[in-house]
């Protein structure tokens, strides 16, 4: 069968949501007189707007699933510009396959499920369900980690620590002026990427690692957890905002309870809101609720709030609400980054 070729597929770009030119505050405030779902959104965005008000609160945001390709990352980048997030714990694909691609000058496309997955693998098309995207370009993505890989020391790098060199490699070619690693790292917002290696920067890394057996850069997952845990014990107070599940709604509950094992005073996070998908029935982490993980030290029960929702569906109006009621214009970036910073020796060569 004679292959089509990608520009058949890669025709329309993903257009991302303006949170500043949507005003949300009308159709939240009309939920919370409503019920079911859409009153448990209208409480999530009170809880996310009354974070913001809290002025001994970090916000952190946890991002799992394909949510900056789906057409998120404005929103995204707008909550770090207006310092409405303090640090991010994320999935690598929205970090680095999504954001820091875009950032190369790399772009998303609206596409179908209803398509030949074939004739997509013979056109080096890659399909995130309705979402298109090059397999070329995602291949100067992963190069490009390795490249930056390669300008730092030799030593095991926390994702924080090694995120924060791909923004500063951003800054230095000004490219990618609405990346969200690029701004993490103008305003020292943390990002962290407990999974590093499954997605686009394991590629770079096994490129890197593979040419430089003996002298190579590696991700220290541990290390993760020792920096978010003296975040959370320079913050005090904190609260979290997540999108799915998985991996960062555990790690980001994990840092309330870390300072236990180490003997240490530690409080529950005081506010949390999760918009998911997940079922708490089979018993994973993704679907269980905030007022379970209370049971394990990690989430205060006062503010908190479960969305059952797709978050592409529920997280424009949350982040509109909370823009527009402007809770967040008497706070001041907190720049976390500094607090792991001051202890580490410079890193790049």
């Amino acid at each position: 069968m004679p292959s089509r070729p990608k520009s058949t597929f890669l025709k329309e770009p993903i257009e991302h949501f303006d949170i500043k030119k949507h005003n949300a505050v009308a159709i939240v405030e009309a939920m919370s007189r409503m019920a079911c779902s859409s009153r448990d959104l209208a409480r999530a965005s009170e809880i996310y707007d009354r974070m913001l008000g809290d002025k001994d609160c970090s916000v952190f945001l946890c991002v799992a699933g394909s949510l900056v390709s789906a057409g998120l990352k404005k929103a995204f980048y707008d909550l770090l510009a207006n310092n409405m997030v303090d640090a991010i714990v994320a999935t690598g694909a929205n970090i680095v396959d999504q954001d820091f691609f875009e950032a190369l000058g790399f772009k998303h496309y609206r596409g179908t499920k209803w398509v030949d997955d074939h004739a997509l693998r013979r056109a080096r098309v890659d399909r995130i369900y309705d979402t298109f995207i090059d397999e070329d370009e995602l291949g100067v993505c992963d190069k490009t980690v390795s490249n930056i890989a390669a300008r730092l020391d030799p030593r095991p790098h926390s994702s924080r620590e090694f995120i924060a060199e791909m923004g500063r490699w951003l800054a230095q070619n000004r490219k990618g002026a609405d990346s969200l690693v690029r701004v993490s790292y103008e305003k020292g917002v943390p990002i962290f990427v407990p999974a590093f290696s499954d997605c686009s920067a394991g590629f770079g890394l096994l490129h890197h690692q593979w040419h430089n057996p003996d002298r190579h850069v590696s991700i220290d997952s541990a290390k993760d957890f020792v920096e978010i845990v003296k975040l959370k014990l320079a913050c005090k107070q904190t609260g979290l905002l997540m999108l799915g599940g998985g991996v960062p709604k555990n790690f980001a509950q994990d840092m309330a309870v870390g300072p236990e094992m180490l003997g240490l005073d530690t409080v529950m996070h005081r506010y949390a809101v999760q918009v998911t998908v997940a079922d708490e029935r089979d018993g994973a982490l993704s679907g269980s609720t905030l007022r379970e993980a209370a049971s394990w030290g990690k989430v205060d029960t006062m503010h908190e709030q479960m969305v059952y929702a797709e978050a592409s569906l529920a997280f424009p109006l949350l982040a509109s609400y909370a823009y527009h009621k402007g809770s967040w214009k008497n706070r001041k970036a907190r720049n976390l980054s500094a607090v792991l910073d001051a202890e580490l020796a410079p890193v790049q060569r």
